[in-house]
């Protein structure tokens, strides 16, 4: 397994962070390679993904969630095996730093050569840095309450 952390500094409240993040199905709009996630119930995600030529679909499982603190997740099954859990640490009123850890299993000769060379190091720091612009720029949620999951 390999390891990615990486970490942004968001201009927007905790909760308004916190709140976007739980809206998967958005994912898209600001995580590269992200084709679609579908929200199966409160507890688990369907994800299309297309990197460097290869497409895969895998589901998700939210194993720990505590509000405006964490998401931790797992794979279930499909062509991805990666764990991960990414917090939320308020800095003052306005300003949130947004932590994504991340292990995973490269899968394929490209997969494990992209790992090599830090490509998945730089995707996760490019993924924060969309999120932070997307949220700057809105400065609030998008999408309702319609895509949040029910904390457990």
């Amino acid at each position: 397994m390999s390891m990615v952390k990486e970490s942004v500094d968001v201009g927007v409240p905790l909760h308004t962070a916190y709140n976007q993040w739980t809206l998967f199905e958005e994912f898209p709009r600001f995580m590269e390679g992200v084709d679609a996630v579908t929200q199966l119930d409160d507890r688990h995600n369907h994800w299309r993904t297309s990197i460097g030529g290869v497409s895969r679909e895998f589901d998700t499982e939210i194993v720990d969630q505590q509000p405006d603190e964490r998401i931790a997740w797992r794979t279930m099954d499909g062509e991805v095996e990666q764990k991960g859990v990414v917090t939320f640490q308020r800095l003052d009123d306005v300003h949130t730093r947004v932590h994504m850890a991340i292990d995973f299993r490269p899968e394929g000769i490209a997969e494990k050569a992209g790992d090599m060379m830090g490509m998945i190091d730089r995707r996760v720091k490019g993924d924060l840095k969309r999120f932070k612009e997307f949220m700057e720029e809105r400065g609030r949620e998008e999408g309702g309450w319609r895509g949040r999951i029910t904390p457990g």
